[in-house]
């Protein structure tokens, strides 16, 4: 959670400082004011990639050689600041030291992103979803971090391996340690996704009272073929696998998705009812990975696209009775009425990249 917040120079935002409360902060402001920017250097604050550029010099404000961010985060004051010029490029430090891993700035700001166009978690394929998914198990799973990233090394040297045009038996020495930290990748999502699906079964109905009365189900595939271990899998494909030139067969291959009445919500859900789907998945992901000394950020761009002013007053106010920090942006300055401006909760009006009082 942030205390304080300061940013310089990032797109149309030349000095902008704000204190957030600990609850909702709405963020109002025609198209083009700074609010969405705002939430961009949240979003690179605590996971150092931007959500609209793979190119951070597209970020730096005109005619400025570079763009800072600066916070203190609530739990022990700790400040945490980046800054990102073409020249030196990007350079985060913590608690007044150089970063070392970006892990370890996860730990510290955990943060979910709620895009405008949130339907990609249909639309963008398994490796979102698979994201979202390690997202929580990062936050919670102690082990989880150690298997996946001793799991990738594995896949990448039997990739390797395989575009060497190496014997099968060469291939086959990564078997072992792949099956190893495969299997408990696959355990820790499944367990993961059986928590999240009771949250989720009582979060959605809430958002859309429509479907009060519906079941909720798992789709989830391992990722490789069904009714074979993950070690009888990768020994019938290896082939296959050589054809390829990589390994197919794995957890880096699984997805998941949660059926509503027994349908997929990517073929029978409205526009609006997916965006209301993906919210309930976040706060689902929220109140799973709550921890005592750590407040999750949420940001939610254009809350009021695809959705009715309904709706969105619903998920205000589960918003509200959560312990998660959000900021969410809006053109729709009637929804000010719906927040209570008090120590919890703000409503800031923005314009022209900057703070105005209304």
């Amino acid at each position: 959670m942030l205390a304080e917040l300061t940013i310089n120079h990032l797109r149309n935002i030349s000095a902008l400082s704000l204190r957030p409360s600990p609850g909702v902060n709405l963020l109002l402001g025609s198209n083009g004011s700074g609010k969405t920017s705002l939430l961009e250097a949240i979003h690179l604050l605590a996971l150092g990639r931007s959500f609209r550029t793979r190119s951070l010099k597209n970020v730096v404000q005109h005619q400025h050689q570079k763009m800072q961010v600066t916070a203190k985060i609530a739990r022990h004051q700790m400040p945490v600041g980046l800054q990102y010029s073409p020249e030196n490029r990007l350079q985060i430090r913590l608690n007044n030291a150089p970063l070392k891993k970006l892990s370890e700035l996860a730990v510290e700001l955990p943060l979910q992103f709620i895009p405008a166009n949130c339907h990609q978690f249909f639309e963008q394929g398994p490796k979102y979803r698979r994201q979202f998914l390690d997202w929580g198990l990062f936050h919670v799973e102690p082990s989880f971090n150690y298997h996946w990233q001793s799991y990738k090394k594995v896949i990448q040297q039997r990739n390797s391996a395989i575009r060497q045009y190496k014997k099968i038996e060469e291939i086959e020495l990564w078997d072992k340690h792949l099956v190893f930290h495969g299997d408990e990748i696959n355990r820790q999502r499944l367990k993961r996704l059986e928590i999240l699906l009771v949250e989720f079964s009582v979060i959605f109905p809430s958002l859309c009272p429509d479907y009060s009365n519906q079941d909720f189900s798992l789709k989830y595939r391992t990722g490789w073929a069904k009714d074979f271990s993950l070690q009888e899998a990768i020994g019938l494909t290896v082939l296959r696998d050589k054809q390829l030139g990589y390994t197919r067969s794995g957890p880096h291959a699984a997805d998941w998705s949660f059926k509503v009445g027994g349908y997929d919500p990517a073929e029978v859900f409205s526009r609006g009812q997916q965006k209301l789907f993906f919210v309930a998945l976040c706060i689902a992901q929220i109140k799973t990975t709550q921890q005592e000394n750590t407040k999750s950020i949420l940001l939610i761009d254009d809350i009021s696209s695809e959705l009715d002013t309904e709706h969105q007053k619903i998920i205000l106010e589960t918003l509200s009775q959560l312990k998660v920090q959000t900021f969410i942006t809006s053109t729709d300055k009637s929804l000010s009425d719906l927040i209570k401006n008090d120590a919890l909760h703000s409503v800031f009006h923005v314009e022209q990249g900057g703070l105005v009082s209304e």
